[in-house]
């Protein structure tokens, strides 16, 4: 019907599809576009995704490549306050030099001189008018004898970079070579830094800076391997070790216009190799450090390296590189990292190394943000999708799952590849739709439940009603072939009496016997179709699916009979009801005009059910029910009664009476009923008056007056049938000439 609520409906989803596709693509798009430019807080949660990562997942270590020497609480109370003398230093230089080290990297920087040098001594003693002349025999310069130990051995003197001072640096003790574009235009240029004693830095073997800026919550997750200061280019100090310790004598800095690299357009370091080591970069030249557990056996007390005997310490430092740094209290070398809140500076170094030498990199893919963007569209347009088709649930449901695959993609990257593919755009993307759309579908939901309710109020229980305002996608209002139970009521004898009842007394007649009989229907799970005056018109299966429908409409009519009883005993006169069922397909659907309609039902099943409740009166019974709707509820208590053949149909259609419920079934007496009843269908079919009529004496002994009405008509045709013998093709059924 082109203005039924079908169209409505359809029109309903197609709006609300709009709606939802409104809403949410610009929002979408908004926070897609934001992050791609850098413009959203998005960018400060994508650390701490990946630093939870790294708790979760810490690096295996890849094995004794390093070795911390840590000036800790423990060597500070055996040794004396820091800083220690250079001459102690120069011992422990000469020590690890004799245990094998491979490299030995100071995480610290000595710019002053050593106060405790008797050269020092004499000269602020003289400054301050005491003549002193340092002994005979004894070394007058801790610093010489601390470049001298540096001179023999493979040292790498450490440096801090920055551009609050101008210190010069000294002379880079590397080389770099570039694949591709020099990459000293994309690092930021430092002014100086602080730096060794130029004798200390002229007798090492290696310069590297330790400086690493945290980020902006902190944390340090990265470090720049090389950098840019005083027109040189300097390496990283765990970069600068490990080229000491393989003896090579320059790096080589690869950038994206290298070949076989990906060239964005955009100059960019990619990676940096260290002798036979490559060690992959950001942009900016940064190296993500993975952070392992490190365990005890990785750090040595500095003061052990003077005290324990070389076969103790031999294995742990021969081949190793040995950082020197500091984790006591007071030396403020402690950093922020994802696994630790006070983590010795010299451990992220050290962490570095390993890193390196293991092969074991977290690396951010060129096609990261591109698989990222791709990500949040795919899932913004995804949920977009669901919530234009479905409800809130589904919406809901379709978020948690499409968020739930993102973070997967970001861990299974992450724990399998190493590879930092964020979850953070794609969440925020489906976040936001989610965020716009939700408060929009649960509007149109709440509106959908109220137009359900207002339209099938009048029809349905109020339990029904709610089942289907929770669940509308049950519900289609346009036509549709169910298979259905119908039911009719007739009032016997209304027209008779409506002639003797003024208006007011007739209406409350018929809302006092309307409403127990809808009473019932309505607990019975019955959609009520319409009243017809006294009469009523009911169906089971519609709009929802309804289990065991033909046993429920049954049931329902014995307890219809039962409402009836007990109002008639509060009348004088009583009101008898004849009721009539047939169960198949129907069409139901919304049916009317464009000002006004219902849920009805409509169908050959729906004449049947008619013509079956206008047989009742003529066969004396209160329910008349089909073959079809008997098959659907066997253990009630069914007499079948005839078989006929109704108007606009062919065929004859077996009818029962509804005597009772289970019990009434299985009791002695209604199986001496039925067994008689059938006795008289049988010998009345065959044209046997004289069997009939004994079954018939039978049958009516055995019902008493309940069945008074049906046995007078077998009586009235028994009789018909002496008189006038049926012809030889009489097949037993009665013809109906009534519709």
């Amino acid at each position: 019907m082109k203005h039924s609520k079908t169209s409505r409906r359809a029109t309903a989803r197609t709006r609300k599809a709009r709606l939802v596709w409104l809403a949410g693509l610009p929002v979408l798009a908004a926070v897609v576009l934001l992050a791609a430019f850098g413009q959203t807080p998005l960018e400060r949660l994508t650390p701490l995704v990946f630093d939870a990562y790294q708790r979760a997942l810490p690096r295996e270590q890849a094995g004794a490549s390093v070795v911390v020497v840590d000036v800790d609480e423990v060597s500070i109370a055996r040794l004396g306050q820091w800083p220690w003398s250079r001459a102690v230093l120069a011992r422990m230089v000469d020590r690890l030099g004799e245990l094998g080290a491979a490299a030995i990297a100071f995480d610290m920087v000595f710019p002053e001189p050593d106060r405790t040098s008797l050269s020092e001594v004499a000269r602020a003693l003289g400054e301050a008018g005491i003549d002193f002349q340092p002994p005979g025999g004894v070394p007058a310069d801790n610093d010489a004898l601390l470049a001298d130990a540096f001179s023999r051995h493979p040292v790498v003197a450490g440096i801090a970079i920055s551009n609050e001072t101008r210190t010069s640096l000294g002379d880079a003790k590397s080389g770099f070579s570039f694949g591709g574009a020099d990459p000293r235009s994309i690092l930021p240029p430092f002014a100086g830094g602080v730096a060794n004693l130029p004798k200390l830095t002229a007798a090492a073997t290696g310069l590297g800076f330790f400086s690493f800026p945290p980020s902006r919550d902190g944390i340090v997750r990265s470090l720049p391997l090389v950098a840019s200061a005083q027109g040189q280019m300097f390496p990283a100090l765990g970069l600068e070790a490990l080229r000491v310790a393989q003896g090579a004598g320059s790096f080589v800095v690869r950038t994206s216009s290298a070949s076989g690299e990906a060239d964005t357009g955009t100059p960019a370091i990619v990676a940096v190799r260290a002798g036979a080591l490559d060690a992959p970069t950001g942009p900016g030249g940064e190296f993500n450090v993975y952070f392992s557990k490190m365990p005890e056996m990785a750090t040595i007390p500095a003061a052990d390296i003077l005290s324990e005997p070389t076969a103790a310490l031999s294995e742990r430092i021969a081949g190793h590189i040995v950082l020197v740094g500091t984790s006591a209290v007071g030396l403020r070398d402690l950093v922020a990292t994802p696994v630790d809140a006070a983590m010795p500076g010299v451990n992220v170094h050290a962490e570095m190394i390993d890193q390196i030498v293991g092969g074991q990199f977290l690396q951010r893919p060129d096609w990261a943000r591109g698989a990222e963007t791709t990500l949040a569209l795919a899932g913004g347009l995804l949920l977009l999708f669901v919530a234009s088709r479905r409800g809130a649930v589904a919406c809901t449901l379709a978020t948690m799952a499409l968020a739930g695959g993102a973070l997967a993609v970001s861990w299974f990257s992450f724990s399998r590849a190493q590879l930092l593919v964020d979850p953070i755009l794609p969440l925020a993307a489906l976040a936001a739709a989610f965020a716009v759309v939700m408060p929009l579908l649960l509007l149109l939901t709440d509106r959908e439940k109220q137009f359900v309710r207002g339209a099938f109020g009048r029809y349905l229980s109020p339990t029904l009603v709610e089942r289907l305002a929770e669940h509308p996608g049950a519900l289609r209002l346009g036509g549709e072939i169910r298979d259905l139970t119908v039911l009719f009521s007739d009032i016997r004898g209304f027209t008779g009496m409506s002639e003797a009842l003024d208006p007011q007394e007739l209406t409350g007649l018929l809302n006092d016997f309307l409403t127990p009989m809808t009473d019932v229907l309505l607990r019975s799970e019955a959609t009520i179709d319409k009243y017809m005056g006294d009469a009523i018109m009911a169906f089971w299966n519609a709009p929802l699916d309804i289990a065991d429908h033909r046993r429920k409409a049954c049931l329902a009519a014995l307890d219809m009979l039962a409402a009836l009883d007990a109002l008639n005993r509060e009348r004088s006169k009583p009101l008898r009801v004849g009721i009539g069922l047939h169960a198949g397909s129907a069409c139901v659907g919304n049916l009317g005009s464009a000002q006004r309609f219902s849920y009805s039902a409509i169908g050959d099943t729906v004449n049947l059910a008619s013509r079956v409740e206008g047989l009742t009166k003529g066969y004396g019974v209160s329910v008349l029910v089909t073959d079809e709707v008997q098959a659907g509820a066997p253990e009630l208590a069914f007499l079948e009664i005839d078989r006929v053949r109704v108007v606009g149909r062919a065929a004859p259609v077996p009818v029962f009476t509804l005597l009772g419920g289970a019990q009434l079934r299985a009791s002695a007496a209604f199986e001496t009923l039925a067994s008689a009843q059938t006795r008289l269908l049988e010998r009345y079919r065959a044209a046997d008056p004289a069997g009939a009529e004994e079954a018939l004496h039978e049958a009516r002994a055995t019902a008493g007056d309940r069945l008074a009405g049906l046995y007078d008509l077998y009586e009235e045709r028994i009789a018909l049938m002496r008189q006038e013998p049926p012809a030889p093709d009489w097949d037993g059924v009665f013809v109906s000439r009534t519709k």
